[in-house]
């Protein structure tokens, strides 16, 4: 036998051994495929988990209540089928509830995203401390929606508060800042007060902008108001929408300073001021002070459908000034 025989025999169950390991290995498509749905609907299956029995259990079960005259205790409740509906769409407060509320996102979220805005473009600049600076500003966002609820119930309280304190001593007489009609600035200053949330993904979308195209302007000669106006606003688009759509579903959900804003009466009842009385404070008073369950549950349902419209709205109106890096709707 000749050496070139001896290494060939040598080199053939090697080679018979890789061939035997690669079928093995290689699993049909199909296979392959299973495999990564069963992987995906492992690792989702917590938030599915979660999702269908916090989310969407509760919601069909207040779309259950909300044909009904259930008032949480009683067993003697009734099917009344679009009753409530019909009673909402006729009652006043309802409706005055929730231009209250409409009003509060018209003013709040334009507020609170112009003052975030101005706060990142501050901190983004190169200054000293420029880290304390940025944690002190968003530092009032951390702070529980109770604690800063009872902050500023005592910084406006009328006869201890610090409000009155400053305008005592330029001899200006107390204000009943938690009364009408001043309890509504009160609640717009709590939650501009907790812009820093704002700030915090302006900052993200500011320093996301290239600079080279700061700097391209400012060779042209713009100024820099025009190069803010020009560049950082349209790249910052995207930033801005998504603030506008989570603010305003936010806002008409306001109802933690509303809860705390208000002070006792002498009588011991707990006054809402009427300009604080506002959509979710009525669905909090259905439930809680009055016991209707369905109807209050009808008066959700109804403002989740409105969300959803006001939602698709502005997502239309801004259909052809929101600048996107790359195309959501381009395919790859």
């Amino acid at each position: 036998m000749t050496v070139g025989q001896i290494s060939e025999t040598a080199q053939r169950p090697r080679s018979a051994a890789r061939t035997g390991s690669a079928r093995s290995t290689d699993l049909p498509r199909g296979s392959m495929t299973a495999r990564r749905h069963r992987a995906f609907y492992m690792f989702t299956s917590p938030w599915i988990t979660g999702f269908l029995l916090l989310t969407v259990g509760p919601m069909a079960y207040a779309l259950w209540l909300s044909f009904t005259t259930f008032d949480g205790i009683s067993p003697h409740w009734r099917y009344v089928g679009l009753g409530n509906y019909r009673e909402l769409l006729s009652d006043p407060v309802t409706w005055d509830a929730l231009s209250r509320a409409g009003v509060f996102a018209i003013t709040s979220v334009p507020l609170s995203i112009i003052a975030g805005l101005a706060l990142a473009v501050l901190v983004n600049r190169p200054i000293k401390a420029r880290g304390l600076f940025r944690t002190l500003l968003y530092l009032p966002a951390v702070v529980p929606p109770v604690g800063a609820g009872l902050i500023f119930k005592q910084l406006f309280n009328r006869d201890s508060g610090a409000a009155n304190g400053v305008l005592h001593v330029v001899g200006i007489n107390a204000v009943a800042w938690l009364d009408d009609p001043y309890a509504r600035y009160v609640i717009l200053m709590a939650v501009l007060w907790g812009a820093g949330n704002v700030m915090i993904i302006s900052l993200a979308g500011l320093q996301d902008v290239p600079r080279e195209l700061h700097e391209a302007a400012r060779i042209d000669g713009a100024s820099a108001w025009r190069t803010f106006r020009s560049i950082t606003v349209p790249l910052l688009s995207p930033v801005l929408l998504f603030q506008a759509v989570t603010g305003m579903i936010a806002s008409v959900q306001t109802i933690m300073p509303l809860l705390i804003a208000p002070l006792p009466t002498p009588a011991g009842v707990t006054a809402i001021p009427q300009t604080n009385y506002m959509y979710m404070m009525h669905v909090f008073a259905e439930y809680f002070a009055l016991g209707r369950y369905g109807y209050a549950s009808a008066l959700l349902w109804v403002l989740f459908v409105l969300i959803l419209i006001v939602t698709g709205l502005i997502f239309k109106a801004t259909s052809g000034v929101v600048f996107y890096n790359v195309d959501p709707e381009a395919k790859k």
